[in-house]
């Protein structure tokens, strides 16, 4: 018995090393590609089932690295699971149908790839098949999974149908000479799949309930699987234009991305703190493509990936370094308060420079009111931390902005150029009173939220436990095991 354990456990090494030096060729391969022909990067089709882009180059060069790097860290983590093998194959399954889906044409292939990717995930969620909650938890995810692929098979059905055509490219073209019912009925079904993969309210249950997966699978789930869904929304943003639904986008993404901050504060567990703050991430790409700015959302899941990567793969640090402390006491005085105006403006007006954006009246106002916030948290971070001298608090938040903002403004620009074959990619919406409202709303809940102020209501404290409960059958349960 022994001597086969040795032996599989040889040849799971094998296959990991191989697949990690395959992963990362590829990878290098790729990002050297697009380096050496940026400026006139190849579009390749073939027969009406692929089209190889810019974009499909820029997705497979993110995925590629996150697979290698996450390959690199199984290969030690995982030395001695009895589902070593499982796990790298549906590692390799699901990389292998992301960069499929990201160059797939026909809406058979584009469909196909998008519930492998769920098949795919909900494997490497239950991949431990010896733990009932792991199992139980795959399987919820994979209800939810299929549901999402439902909605956009009927989105698809409904375009093919009423255009005659069978190509995501041909569809894009057609859309306006939809009857209004096709288009609205065919971008809700989409924005349903969408938002189901990436966990946005109310189909956030899903992401709390999974739990039980490896690390590394939780990794691969949190920077790519979810954000599937700006991708997809990416792929049909000019049906969302035809059917003026960006709205919807714009209100939901908002919700979602306040109450999972609300929620975050109230975990105790690390990975819960981490699914609450990839539901919020995932909350502000969805408002990114409500404003019209699906290039922002696609710089915005690139940089959610490395972090998210980053915090999961450090995870188990961090709990190392971890001690009880006392209750934080959020409390910011008139000073700090003045600091974050200035270096949120700041940090706003240089993003402004850079990319264009705020300029006119239309919602890139709001994008970069948000870059604004973004910036205003970083400093007040640094501004709270005690360790740091007066001159540190000063130079810090300066550094980082300045930094932060040049680096981020480069990535938004260098995404909108390879994203130039998909239409209505960076194309700002008017603002209306839709967006003034929810816009003061979303404000005033995001400072209720970092002030503390939650704390008064019992009511609000109740709704958020409940809402990010997980599926009960996920909890471990020490009678079962």
């Amino acid at each position: 018995m022994k001597a086969q354990q040795v032996n599989a456990n040889k040849k799971s090494t094998g296959l990991f090393s191989l697949a990690n030096l395959v992963l990362w060729a590829l990878f290098a391969a790729n990002l050297l590609f697009i380096i050496i022909s940026y400026s006139n990067l190849p579009e390749w089709k073939f027969g009406g089932i692929i089209y190889i882009n810019s974009f499909s180059f820029l997705i497979w060069t993110v995925v590629l690295f996150f697979a290698a790097l996450i390959t690199s860290y199984s290969k030690n983590y995982l030395v001695g699971f009895k589902f070593r093998r499982s796990f790298i194959l549906n590692c390799l399954g699901f990389t292998l149908s992301v960069i499929s889906l990201v160059m797939a044409n026909h809406i058979l292939l584009f469909l196909g790839c998008w519930v492998f990717m769920g098949v795919f995930m909900a494997n490497l969620i239950g991949v431990n098949k010896d733990w009932p909650e792991a199992k139980a938890a795959a399987s919820y995810a994979q209800k939810f999974f299929l549901l999402g692929s439902f909605c956009l098979g009927v989105g698809l059905l409904i375009l093919s149908w009423y255009t005659k055509q069978y190509t995501v490219v041909k569809i894009s073209e057609q859309v306006e000479d939809l009857p209004l019912f096709a288009k609205i009925g065919a971008a809700l079904a989409l924005i349903l799949a969408a938002i189901i993969q990436s966990a946005i309210f109310p189909f956030q249950r899903w992401l709390m309930s999974v739990m039980t997966s490896p690390t590394p699978a939780s990794a691969l789930m949190h920077a790519g699987f979810v954000n599937g869904g700006g991708i997809l929304l990416a792929f049909f943003s000019s049906l969302l234009f035809a059917s003026n639904t960006l709205t919807i986008l714009f209100v939901v993404g908002g919700i979602t991305a306040v109450t999972a901050q609300f929620t975050k504060l109230l975990q105790v567990n690390v990975k819960q703190k981490l699914a609450c703050s990839t539901i919020a991430q995932m909350g502000f790409m969805i408002m990114q493509c409500g404003l019209g700015f699906f290039n922002a959302a696609v710089a915005h899941l690139i940089l959610h990936g490395f972090y998210k990567a980053y915090l999961f793969l450090s995870a188990g640090e961090e709990i190392k370094k971890s001690e009880p402390s006392s209750r934080l006491k959020i409390k910011i005085k008139a000073a700090e308060a003045f600091a974050v105006l200035i270096f949120g403006s700041l940090g706003a007006i240089l993003f402004s420079l850079l990319t264009g954006k705020g300029k006119s009246a239309d919602s890139g106002i709001i994008l970069t009111l948000v870059v604004a916030i973004t910036v205003g948290q970083v400093a007040y971070n640094i501004f709270k931390e005690k360790s740091l001298t007066t001159y540190q608090k000063v130079f810090y938040p300066t550094l980082m902005f300045v930094l932060g903002i040049v680096l981020y403004a480069g990535l938004y620009n260098a995404v909108t150029y390879l994203m130039h074959p998909l239409p209505l990619t960076d194309n700002p919406v008017d603002i209306s009173w839709v967006h003034i409202v929810f816009g003061i709303v979303f404000l005033i809940g995001f400072f209720l939220m970092k002030l503390g102020a939650y704390q008064k209501y019992p009511w609000l404290y109740l709704r958020l436990i409940n809402d990010s409960q997980p599926y009960h059958k996920t909890i471990f349960n020490s009678k079962n095991n």
